[in-house]
């Protein structure tokens, strides 16, 4: 199947269908309040109405409480959720919508052990590991990742025009995911960088 392109950090309409537009398959919102691209549920949920039909909308939480999520549930219609915290597998899984959970990749992590404690995830999401959560547009070292694994990869963490091509030949995952690579500034995306990015991992693609 081909790579799978997930924008993330989307703040507007604008930048939603930018990336719609050039072929992304999902775009992501974020409902963690200390991030700079933070949205609320009424500006989230005007941003995924506005997205065209099978466009994926996936919601990034760290650490929210269970009435957090279920409330946002309620207002925006997501069709994925990517945590990025502490959560155990038991709080991913309670919601019944499929996720994804973040594994933050630095040298002496066991991603085989962790992958075996999250069995229902739809796949792992791979980013750098720094203070704090989020991957801070870090790239991290992809011969961490050990084959074999048993669930499906989403790569993040530092990709951009520059680099995301040859991520995609050396991992080969499922999916990739960006934020800050495509950014004129923090929260604000650039409609050529998207373009441009979309059209690396489709060369690599191959």
């Amino acid at each position: 199947m081909p790579v799978r392109i997930k924008i993330c950090g989307i703040t507007s309409i604008t930048d939603g269908l930018a990336a719609a537009d050039a072929g992304a398959d999902a775009i992501g919102l974020v409902f963690y309040p200390r991030s700079p691209r933070f949205v609320d549920l009424g500006h989230a949920a005007e941003i995924a109405r506005a997205m065209p039909p099978f466009l994926d909308i996936v919601g990034l939480f760290v650490n929210a409480d269970a009435a957090t999520v279920r409330a946002t549930l309620a207002a925006v219609p997501l069709s994925l959720l990517q945590f990025h915290g502490d959560e155990d597998e038991a709080y991913c899984r309670q919601f019944d919508r499929p996720y994804l959970k973040a594994a933050r990749m630095r040298p002496g992590f066991d991603l085989v052990q962790y992958a075996a404690s999250f069995p229902s995830a739809q796949a792992l999401l791979l980013d750098a590991f720094v203070d704090g959560y989020g991957g801070a547009g870090h790239t991290f070292d992809w011969s961490l990742i050990p084959s074999g694994l048993p669930r499906p990869i989403v790569l993040s963490g530092g990709l951009a025009v520059d680099n995301v091509g040859e991520a995609v030949r050396r991992v080969r995952p499922a999916a990739v995911d960006v934020s800050s690579g495509v950014e004129v500034s923090k929260g604000v995306k650039d409609h050529a960088k998207i373009a441009a990015f979309i059209a690396g991992v489709r060369n690599a693609d191959v």
